[in-house]
């Protein structure tokens, strides 16, 4: 009898040894999980406003004045995807008001310019290019309407809703449907050159609108200020904090009594809120020039700027959205494609060879068999390394076998179980003894970290010191930045 309590107790540990850990906290939506693994996209700002060589429109210029010389939605999108976009997201309608699709919700748009002889399509153009390169689609129309007479009246929301429908409805599937907190001001208003205000809080009826969105394009990740999937990170600097939570509650700033677009608790946007109610990761917004659209006289970031600005971004675990902002002929500047191109490479280049990919690794605790350390060198996000429930703490120690030079490493996380680990660090085997380099925070769906200065070592150890849960890790690399 004692023998087969004996023999019942190990099948069942060994029974839960190959069960996978249960879940915590908020937990991404399978919306989200393709989101994380696009990590960078553009959006494209092109109307009127480039041929008046203005940030804003006001809403008063002539359908004629946009009319480029030698649109080339290929040209594009083949120098987003050499930068290593792998979405576009286009502004089918600014603030302005002009929509670059043939809508039936206002005369205000591109058919009544001189673009293929008032015959075309520009979302149609762009949608069908991002789609030939491979990359993912996603449109971003403004609720705010400068053009529009009836903007601030009740008739308004259901013309903004018409518009999301038509786009909805025939540029196939999108990966995102990108909202921001312009709300009224200045503008032309059919001839009514004047200010409107609404009220944010109930104008745009945002429950019943992303209800919409949520019916006829269920894979759309809706991004805003509040979400509801994707969060904005509160400036348009294209940088996260380095402490970085997924999880977020939006919150009405001090003195508000509702979370909307244009007013939420941007002081915790940065970093996110750990344990929020809600997976909510971040996007980091930021012009590819100084500005969202062209203008002549600006030059883009460069390449090293833009690397830096993906480890503080992707590396982060939020997502990087780059502005891209054609020319008046219909193109990406040559400087932008060159920086793009540069940009793209160094990425590519720098991660293509993870220098731990043959290392020996030890840990201090496996769940089992289905969870064991080779998962995290088999390049697979899907599996996964992982502690049994009562071990909250762990030790990783890779052997490289010889002594390897790095100045990047990244770390993953299982995040469809959710974001577990608080606190790590980090040492290497030096002199004979170990030595710390780096104390971090948050992993999430990637953590990046950017050495000082390189590093050579045949060791190297990681610390994870603080988890509410049983940890999991996807993936464990080290790499060496290339120019």
């Amino acid at each position: 009898m004692k023998f087969l309590t004996i023999l019942l107790l190990s099948f069942a540990t060994l029974t839960n040894a190959q069960k996978a850990p249960e879940p915590y906290g908020a937990l991404p939506s399978k919306r989200q999980l393709a989101w994380h693994d696009i990590e960078v996209y553009g959006l494209i700002h092109f109307t009127p406003t480039t041929f008046e060589n203005k940030e804003w429109g006001f809403g008063d210029a002539d359908p004629k004045t946009f009319n480029p010389t030698d649109f080339n939605a290929e040209q594009i999108i083949s120098a987003a995807k050499a930068g290593g976009l792998k979405g576009i997201i286009l502004v089918a309608k600014h603030h302005d008001g002009f929509a670059l699709w043939p809508t039936k919700t206002t005369e205000y748009n591109i058919s009544k310019s001189p673009f293929r002889n008032g015959q075309g399509d520009l979302v149609k153009e762009i949608e069908q290019a991002t789609r030939k390169n491979g990359l993912s689609f996603g449109v971003y129309c403004s609720p705010w309407d400068r053009n529009n007479a009836n903007y601030g009246t009740s008739k308004y929301l259901a013309i903004y809703q018409a518009q999301l429908k038509e786009l909805y409805s025939n540029y196939g599937e999108l990966f995102m449907s990108w909202h921001d907190g312009a709300n009224g001001g200045d503008g032309y208003y059919g001839g009514a050159k004047e200010k409107r205000s609404i009220d944010n809080t109930t104008y745009y009826d945002w429950n019943n609108t992303w209800g919409i969105t949520r019916k006829m394009q269920p894979m759309a990740n809706i991004f805003s200020d509040i979400g509801l999937d994707i969060r904005w990170v509160g400036s348009e600097d294209g940088t996260a904090a380095e402490t970085s939570w997924a999880t977020f509650t939006p919150l009405p700033p001090e003195g508000k009594n509702v979370a909307v677009p244009g007013q939420a608790n941007y002081p915790q946007s940065p970093m996110g809120i750990r344990n929020g109610k809600y997976w909510m990761p971040a996007e980091c917004d930021v012009p590819l020039r100084k500005g969202w659209f062209y203008h002549p006289t600006e030059k883009p970031k460069t390449p090293e700027t833009l690397f830096d600005l993906y480890l503080q971004s992707v590396g982060h675990g939020a997502g990087l959205d780059l502005g891209l902002a054609p020319d008046t002929r219909g193109q990406l500047h040559e400087d932008d494609v060159a920086s793009l191109k540069v940009f793209g490479d160094m990425v590519k280049h720098t991660f293509a060879n993870n220098l731990a990919v043959k290392a020996t690794v030890k840990a201090n605790n496996i769940r089992g068999n289905a969870f064991g350390v080779a998962k995290l060198l088999d390049n697979n996000k899907q599996t996964y390394w992982a502690t049994a429930d009562n071990i909250h703490t762990a030790k990783l120690e890779l052997d490289l076998k010889t002594a390897k030079t790095f100045d990047i490493i990244s770390l993953q996380e299982y995040i469809p179980l959710g974001q577990r680990i608080e606190e790590f660090n980090i040492e290497v085997f030096e002199n004979n003894e170990w030595k710390k380099i780096y104390d971090g925070t948050s992993v999430g769906a990637k953590r990046l970290i950017k050495l000082d200065k390189p590093v050579t070592t045949s060791k190297i150890r990681l610390n994870i010191t603080k988890s509410p849960v049983c940890i999991t890790l996807s993936e464990f690399g080290i790499y060496k930045k290339t120019p």
